[in-house]
């Protein structure tokens, strides 16, 4: 499955505004927080729903509901977290997993220090959550786990992705589809999105 890049103007503007190096740390959270909710949006097209019976104020009538338990959404942390409220503004009742991974700055190879999932992750939906999808390792790694854990349907959801990334992720996990908000140039030669927006966990919470 070809990655998925969602064209829309009020996405160009957000991610526009998130790239300038002068947006401080509360704009920026803010606005990678409504960008995922966008991404959310696109991941769920595809949402079975069911008919419920409800009585509005003037009659009876049928609505569509979705099942928001077949669904959890998982954040590799920490950056990933920066995506997680803007998601359960959307599904605030889907469960929440975490999965601890970091990058070693020498080998650009993930680290795991952390992982819990709902207990009955297997039988849901996992969004996968993080920011910036670069040279595709921790990606691979998280749904790596997940897979191991018995999942069976992952979507990937990222604001920015690099092409390196996404051709490493569709090799190897062939069945994850990716949705980002946006296509980047190139990794440069420390493994950063060009022009991207450098460290997006940094800049959620205000570490640079």
């Amino acid at each position: 499955m070809k990655a998925i890049e969602i064209k829309h103007p009020l996405i160009e503007h957000k991610i526009g505004i998130m790239r300038n190096k002068k947006t401080g740390t509360k704009e920026f959270r803010e606005l990678a927080s409504e960008v995922a909710m966008f991404l959310c949006y696109e991941a769920l097209r595809d949402a079975k729903t069911s008919d419920i019976q409800i009585e509005t104020p003037l009659a009876k009538t049928t609505v569509k509901r979705v099942n928001e338990d077949d669904y959890a959404f998982v954040p590799i942390l920490r950056a990933g977290m920066g995506m997680s409220d803007g998601i359960t503004r959307i599904i605030p009742n889907a469960k929440i997993g975490v999965i601890g991974l970091y990058r070693n700055e020498e080998t650009l190879e993930p680290v795991r220090y952390y992982y819990k999932v709902p207990k009955d992750i297997v039988n849901r939906e996992v969004i996968l959550l993080d920011p910036m999808l670069a040279t595709g390792g921790s990606a691979c790694d998280a749904i790596k786990m997940l897979k191991e854990d018995g999942v069976k349907k992952i979507k990937f959801l990222c604001l920015i992705a690099a092409p390196e990334g996404i051709k490493k992720l569709e090799e190897t996990y062939p069945d994850v589809q990716i949705y980002c908000a946006k296509i980047d140039d190139h990794l440069n030669e420390i493994g950063y999105i060009v022009p991207g927006l450098v460290d997006a966990g940094d800049r959620i919470f205000g570490i640079k």
